[in-house]
């Protein structure tokens, strides 16, 4: 179907969604919204990505914006600052970039190259300041961008934000393991990892930046937010399991909620992009139901004190950010040349990408 987005240029676009991958329900209730300090944060983006040398300037000039990596940050944190907008969008950049590097280095074999920088950013998140002139660009781009999310909200976020971010870390060493040694892992097993992988709970944690406010465990752990969140993050990941899973068998990927269905379910194709397909769909009406559930302890929480009506604010801000990030998901992937497989000259080459290691050929 086509539908029309009014996402990245200043006159509204048709873009083309295959039916296989076309969700009337987002398109529907799930309207689109861009963050007023779009452009502005794209251009500062490019020229950040240049400065930290994170991408090589050629592909920085014919790559960068068609990626869409600001735009789908700016279609999420709605309400941020704009100082808290670019620290996320910066950091989302490097986050692709940092992907695309642990993918070159599983496709050239270089487990050294990678344990390297493996160890490296695990300790650029615990001292970022130490780390800022680096040799590698991605640990220096890494460094600055989180010194900048550490600077808006108190050192119990940085705590938990540097904890989370571990994992994902980690995530990432057993991915690199499971796509060298070529083990798919069981559904469950993946669907574990992918959490972890696509950084649910990082992307969750820049909520409250955003909301300008650091929500209480109480309040993050709450049964109903904490579903809400999971469930928009889940939809994300697997809605870009189900529209990279072509990318993903050219480039001979293990990791890919279909990969597993077909390997340990024993399902067809057609029926693993079926079987993905129902479980996006079923985030999102699942969504929609405990979407009430917490806005109802959102409204709970205004108690008559300021700190009462704070925290009900901020919790609905954050509410209506997830709810964001439906549509600027869905749009993301079918507006970004990251999913343009079929425009490749080699299906399992990105052209965007730098196939070199740090201070390597």
């Amino acid at each position: 179907m086509h539908a029309l987005s009014h996402g990245t240029t200043s006159t509204p676009t048709t873009i083309a969604v295959p039916p296989s991958l076309s969700l009337p329900v987002i398109e529907a209730a799930f309207p689109r919204q861009l963050h007023p300090y779009w452009p502005k944060c794209q251009e500062k983006t490019r020229v950040w990505l240049l400065e930290k040398r994170l991408m090589p300037a050629d592909k920085v000039e014919e790559y960068a914006d068609g990626l869409c990596y600001t735009d789908l940050m700016a279609g999420y944190y709605i309400g941020a600052s704009d100082e808290v907008m670019q620290a996320i969008a910066d950091y989302s950049a490097w986050f692709f970039v940092w992907d695309d590097r642990h993918d070159r280095d599983i496709v050239h074999g270089r487990p050294l190259a990678w344990r390297r920088l493996r160890d490296r950013l695990h300790s650029a998140l615990d001292s970022p300041r130490e780390h800022l002139h680096h040799e590698d660009p991605l640990v220096a781009g890494f460094a600055d961008s989180v010194l900048r999310l550490y600077a808006f909200l108190p050192a119990t976020w940085n705590l938990r934000f540097a904890r989370h971010f571990h994992e994902v870390i980690d995530a990432y060493d057993r991915e690199f393991h499971n796509r060298t040694h070529g083990i798919v892992p069981t559904v469950e097993e993946y669907l574990r990892l992918r959490r972890l992988t696509f950084a649910h709970w990082i992307w969750t944690d820049l909520l409250e930046p955003t909301a300008g406010c650091e929500l209480p465990d109480a309040v993050r752990k709450h049964p109903a937010y904490r579903r809400a969140a999971l469930l928009s993050q889940e939809f994300a990941a697997w809605y870009n399991d189900l529209c990279s899973l072509p990318k993903e068998i050219a480039g001979d990927e293990v990791h890919n909620l279909g990969i597993s269905l077909i390997t340990h379910e024993r399902l067809t194709l057609e029926q693993a992009v079926a079987e993905v397909r129902s479980r996006v769909e079923n985030c999102i009406m699942e969504f929609l139901d405990v979407e009430q559930t917490a806005l109802r302890f959102a409204d709970g929480l205004a108690d008559g004190t300021v700190r009462g009506k704070e925290l009900s604010a901020a919790v609905r801000a954050c509410l209506s950010n997830m709810r964001n990030w439906f549509s600027s998901v869905y749009w993301f992937h079918h507006e970004s040349g990251r999913y343009m497989v079929d425009s490749w000259d080699d299906r399992s080459t990105p052209p965007y990408v730098n196939n070199e290691a740090a201070g390597e050929k």
